[in-house]
Formats: structure tokens, C-alpha cells, sequence
């Protein structure tokens, strides 16, 4: 099977196996510039001061793009300016999307065609490489409500979607990255 370069290199792990800080340290080996893409939002304090002390960790090299929703459009906006970028993380992407989608009827659809929208942006990065996290959810018990089912879902599908495009996956667990693709 004949797989086309995309630039992008997917890690994937449980949360706080340090999955964010391998993203990190493998992209700080590439030389030039490098932005750094946030999906989470400061709703109180301790989440505020946690994204504080994350901009703190990337140091002053690290541009930062902070953006809940239209990744596609960022991802686009920085492949051509910056020579590496880091998209942290998928998964808490996808909680926006389905928190924010008003229809409950149009949900699911709309949620997929934003979806596909992204898929496509990363598959033309130009010389950017891109550094894509994302929370394995796949590995415990069948949620028990339709909200956390139908997320469960849709990040499954995402990060196969994600590891199926990408030239390199990492699976981070313990703090210990091993390499899968």
C-alpha cells in the first residue's frame, strides 16, 4: 500500500500520560519557526492558570494560537508562515464542537462536515510539520448517556481518521512514547 507524505505526526494517549510534552519535544527538534495550537478554553481559574503555566513550559519560541472552534482555519493560517506547529488537542476540540452545536437534530452532520473540513486542511501542509494530540477514549466502558456516547464515537472515528493520514503515531502512556505507525 503506497501512502502519501502529509507532515503529520499523531500522538495519542490517556490524559496526563504526557502525550503534550513528547508533541513538544519532538517538534522543538525541528529547526525555524513554530506555532503552537490550543483548543482549550480558561472557564475558571485552575484552567486558566493551567494554560498559563503550559505557555510558560513552551517558552517564548512558541507562537500561540488559541482557538475553540475553526481549527481548519488556523491550521491553514499557519502552514505556510511557521515551519512546525503543535494542535493541542483533538479531543478537547471535539468537546467544543458538540457542547456549541445548537440543533441537537443538525449535530451529528454538522459536527462531521467541520470534521471533514479539518481532515482536509492537513492534507496539504506544504512544508509545515504538524504535531497533532489527541485522548485515546476508546479504551473503557460504554458511556452512559447519548452526549458522552455520541463524543466517544465521533473521537474514535477522528483519531482513525487521524492515524490512518499521518506518516508517524505515537502512543504516549505512562509518560513512555511508543511508536505504532
Amino acid at each position: 500500500m503506497f501512502f502519501m507524505k502529509t507532515g503529520v505526526t499523531f500522538i495519542i494517549g490517556g490524559a496526563r500520560s504526557g502525550k503534550s510534552s513528547f508533541a513538544l519535544q519532538k517538534a522543538s527538534e525541528i529547526s525555524g519557526r513554530k506555532a503552537f495550537i490550543a483548543t482549550a478554553e480558561a472557564f475558571d481559574d485552575e484552567m486558566k492558570a493551567r494554560i498559563e503555566s503550559h505557555m510558560a513550559e513552551r517558552g517564548g519560541e512558541w507562537d500561540t494560537y488559541e482557538e475553540a472552534i475553526k481549527v481548519a482555519r488556523v491550521v491553514n493560517e499557519v502552514k505556510n508562515r511557521y515551519s512546525v506547529a503543535v494542535l493541542d488537542c483533538l479531543t478537547i476540540w471535539l468537546s467544543n464542537l458538540l457542547i456549541r452545536t445548537e440543533a441537537e437534530a443538525q449535530k451529528d452532520q454538522t459536527i462531521k462536515e467541520t470534521l471533514r473540513s479539518f481532515t482536509g486542511s492537513i492534507k496539504d501542509l506544504g512544508d509545515l510539520r504538524l504535531f497533532i494530540v489527541s485522548n485515546e477514549v476508546g479504551m473503557g466502558i460504554v458511556p452512559e448517556n447519548r452526549l458522552a456516547r455520541q463524543f466517544r464515537d465521533l473521537a474514535g472515528r477522528l483519531n482513525q481518521d487521524m492515524a490512518q493520514l499521518a506518516d508517524e503515531v505515537y502512543m504516549v502512556t505512562a509518560g513512555i512514547p511508543i511508536k505504532i505507525k
